[in-house]
């Protein structure tokens, strides 16, 4: 069996870093605007603190996929680019209009 992706993993361990002390303040019945700040402040340092290793793994892999060496290259690519240049050459080319002369008015010489 293949393990979930690195993002997949660190985002729900995330939102269990928030949701969990969010429950118990909640069920401890803390107002739940201090709740939800309280709960956001435990989320964010502990992901911090125990998911640096799960982070750094998970840039490496978005810098990678961005920086890739050569495109990704599906199957039907070769026949879009065909199907973009049989139009391309089967289009005629329209000639531009002629610009039409300017018709705006010119002030009156100052007296």
């Amino acid at each position: 069996m293949r393990s979930a992706p690195t993002w997949l993993r660190y985002t729900l361990l995330r939102v269990l870093l928030f949701a969990a002390p969010l429950a118990v303040l909640l069920i401890a019945g803390v107002d739940p605007w201090i709740s939800v700040i309280v709960a956001a402040l435990f989320g964010f340092s502990s992901s911090l603190v125990f998911l640096r290793g799960m982070r750094e793994r998970l840039s490496e892999e978005l810098y990678a996929a961005r920086h890739r060496e050569q495109p990704v290259v599906r199957d039907d690519d070769l026949a879009e680019d065909a199907a973009v240049d049989a139009a391309a050459d089967a289009a005629p080319v329209a000639e531009p209009a002629p610009a039409e002369p300017s018709r705006e008015r010119q002030a009156p010489p100052a007296a």
